[in-house]
């Protein structure tokens, strides 16, 4: 992708060269080939709170799009990590696990979760929400849904 790589969106630090899982606030970089790396974008950072204990499933694990590949305990959610993607888990990131607080600090960079070679990248890469505008609508849009229901503070 040319041009900036992050923006600034309704008070948010945005990549705007990956894609993001609308439902799940996961955030997908592909690596090599079909070997992605995912995260949590900033509105999945903000709504659990502060992060107090993370897992992710050890590698060599397959799972489908949806399905958990980690769980998160933190200030204000406790639950499952579901996968953007189908694939294989073929790593997860100890630094984070050992320091949840990477997510906060750095959740574009050394706070990723997990790395999975996609199953059906192409396909499914149709889920995602790609490209500067449409990113950049689709999080103004969540952001102001959320402060609107009381999820964020304004």
């Amino acid at each position: 992708m040319t041009g900036d790589t992050y923006r600034i969106v309704r008070g948010y630090r945005l990549a705007l060269d990956r894609a993001y899982d609308r439902e799940t606030h996961m955030w997908v970089s592909v690596q090599d080939g079909d070997r992605v790396r995912i995260g949590l974008d900033p509105l999945g950072v903000e709504t659990t709170g502060s992060i107090a204990q993370l897992a992710v499933l050890r590698s060599p694990s397959s799972l489908r799009r949806g399905e958990q590949f980690g769980s998160l305990e933190a200030e204000k959610f406790v639950g499952p990590l579901l996968a953007p993607l189908s694939g294989v888990v073929v790593a997860c990131n100890d630094a984070a696990i050992a320091d949840p607080g990477l997510l906060h600090r750095d959740r574009f960079g050394e706070g990723w979760l997990a790395e999975m070679d996609a199953r059906d990248l192409a396909a499914e890469r149709q889920e995602l929400v790609e490209g500067a505008e449409e990113i950049v609508a689709w999080f103004e849009s969540k952001v102001d849904e959320y402060r609107l229901r009381g999820v964020l503070a304004e």
